[in-house]
């Protein structure tokens, strides 16, 4: 079972383990848009050339109008991990993380202490905390936060926060602000493989980074596709309505079969059942990847399915789990 409960998106040895079936998996297990951004094929990328610094500089402006944030506080990285890690050495202690939370949090600072995510207080050093939080979606107030930062220094992981973005406080960074905000665009945007985030720190701060990452943080491509979906005003309006209503959706299944549900995030639920493990290998044998954890055996987490066929196979596979 540890296989499974390290993260999600193993489909391969899904398959390895469980075989197919005549269904096509359906994968349940990462939190990310079924629904990916469809411009990609449209675009032209120059594969001959290095990403042009003008380029980015455009990506990096694009994305912080949609976050409501300074562009001279957003730097894009290869995914919102790397800005987490890079910020593990900088951040002043004690530091906290919430628990449960991302593996990477407890990771990027050897001596981080975990809290409780219904115990957050504002203290000296930093807290790190994801808003939606994963794997619950539970979502922290915005004036706990903001009472952290008048203590000490808040990173906020805002992963999943392109869903529903009334919560976030990316708009917040700036100079004499002890705020640091991670993005991530795979997830929103359904193209995790892009492997494309953005780090908004203090101006600073963000061109420390800047400089230690060197020239060409991000691929040209990642550089086109941001720029073009971050642009879709439309597609993103469309979207938020169309993941809240799937979420809604998975929401009255989960209920209608006994499951007690948790989250606020329209990209994911976790429920709560007896042998969560058991109920794991109940839907793989269906060719259905959802997501166990080894610090509960009582959560699941159920990303969106695709379309009502989808649902409509959950749902049969829990009737009979």
């Amino acid at each position: 079972m540890s296989a499974w409960t390290w993260h999600g998106g193993q489909l391969a040895q899904a398959r390895a383990a469980f075989g197919d079936t005549a269904e096509p998996w359906i994968d349940l297990s990462t939190g990310i848009n079924p629904h990916a951004w469809p411009g990609v094929g449209e675009l032209a990328i120059d594969w001959a050339r290095l990403p042009d610094p003008g380029a980015l500089a455009d990506l990096e402006a694009i994305a912080a109008a949609c976050f409501g944030a300074d562009p001279a506080c957003v730097l894009a990285l290869p995914g919102s991990e790397i800005g987490l890690r890079l910020l593990g050495e900088r951040l002043p202690g004690p530091v906290r993380h919430v628990r449960p939370g991302y593996r990477t949090h407890g990771e990027m600072v050897p001596d981080a202490v975990p809290v409780a995510s219904g115990a957050v207080n504002p203290a000296e050093g930093t807290l790190i905390v994801a808003n939606p939080n994963n794997p619950d979606g539970r979502l922290i107030p915005a004036a706990t936060l903001r009472a952290q930062m008048a203590r000490g220094w808040l990173v906020l992981d805002e992963a999943f926060a392109d869903a529903d973005p009334r919560h976030s406080l990316a708009g917040e960074v700036g100079a004499g602000r002890r705020l640091i905000v991670l993005r991530s665009f795979g997830k929103f945007f359904g193209l995790a493989g892009v492997r494309l985030g953005f780090l908004i720190a203090p101006p600073a701060l963000a061109a420390e980074l800047r400089a230690r990452i060197g020239a060409w943080p991000v691929s040209a491509a990642a550089i086109a596709i941001g720029s073009a979906a971050y642009r879709d005003a439309a597609w993103i309006a469309a979207m938020r309505i169309r993941l809240t209503e799937a979420a809604a959706a998975l929401d009255q299944l989960l209920e209608a079969r006994g499951y007690t549900v948790t989250g606020a995030c329209p990209l994911f639920r976790l429920i709560e059942t007896d042998d969560a493990h058991r109920l794991f290998e109940c839907l793989a044998r269906r060719s259905i990847l959802t997501r166990p954890f080894d610090y509960d055996r009582r959560w699941l987490r159920i990303g969106l399915p695709r379309d009502a066929d989808a649902l409509a196979r959950l749902g049969a596979a829990l009737a009979d789990a």
